[in-house]
């Protein structure tokens, strides 16, 4: 005879599947992958650069970098020592990109032509590598050290003074003072990018085109020997 089911009581029990359902399964872990040491270290120069972009040197924390990367801080100091190590390796590397679209973007070509391209060079940095151009211009203990901003604008003076000591000699000037003019010009374009940098009007072509208005049509009508009018000897 079969054994009759009572009140109470069920012969599903010794059948775990009588019910219909599925026997459930342990959800499988993920498997985190395993970074090469030259990703991770790649991995901490976005994090470094986006957060010391956003807050600054003395904003950013060794802690916050390694958190962002999913890291303990040990990995941040075995790869650059620290945080002045990161930010410095950061800062190199804006430097050399700055630098490198301003020296490809002054091809041959008229001297107003060269101005055009430098300016363009400079703003166009400042509009795609944003971050970069923030980190450049902050002030923080390790920039200071090196002057990076000043060095930064020295290096590329050097290259439009070469361009201003060609026009200087066509025109009757004396070359040697193509460097207090090229530092002048470069100085004027980098910190009227900071100032666009904030406000991005008016657009960027025109923004270039008055720097450049400015600067030819100021070197247009350059005095051999100029002085000051008004100014009392000491």
């Amino acid at each position: 005879m079969e054994p009759v089911a009572t009140e109470g009581s069920s012969t599903a029990g010794t059948n775990p599947n009588a019910s219909g359902d599925k026997p459930r399964t342990a959800p499988r872990r993920t498997r985190r992958v395993r970074m090469t040491g030259a990703e991770r270290r790649e991995q901490l120069l976005d994090i470094g650069r986006t957060l010391f972009a956003a807050k600054g040197f003395e904003g950013t924390s060794v802690e916050e970098i390694a958190a962002k990367a999913g890291v303990s801080k040990p990995v941040v100091y075995e790869h650059f020592g620290g945080k002045e190590g990161l930010y410095a390796v950061v800062v190199d590397r804006e430097m050399r990109s700055l630098l490198d679209m301003v020296t490809s973007a002054l091809t041959a070509g008229h001297p107003r032509e060269l101005l055009e391209q430098a300016a363009f060079a400079l703003l166009d940095y400042i509009e795609t590598y944003t971050d970069g151009f923030r980190i450049l211009v902050r002030d923080s203990p390790v920039a200071q050290s090196t002057g990076t901003f000043a060095s930064l604008i020295s290096d590329i003076a050097t290259q439009v003074e070469d361009i201003l000591g060609l026009e200087f000699k066509a025109r009757g000037f004396d070359p040697k003072l193509a460097p207090l003019y090229a530092q002048a010009l470069v100085g004027m374009v980098a910190l009227t990018g900071q100032w666009w940098l904030d406000v991005r009007k008016p657009k960027k072509a025109e923004v270039a085109a008055h720097l450049v208005n400015l600067s030819w049509h100021g070197l247009e009508n350059l005095e051999a020997k100029p002085r000051l009018i008004g100014h009392r000897k000491n």
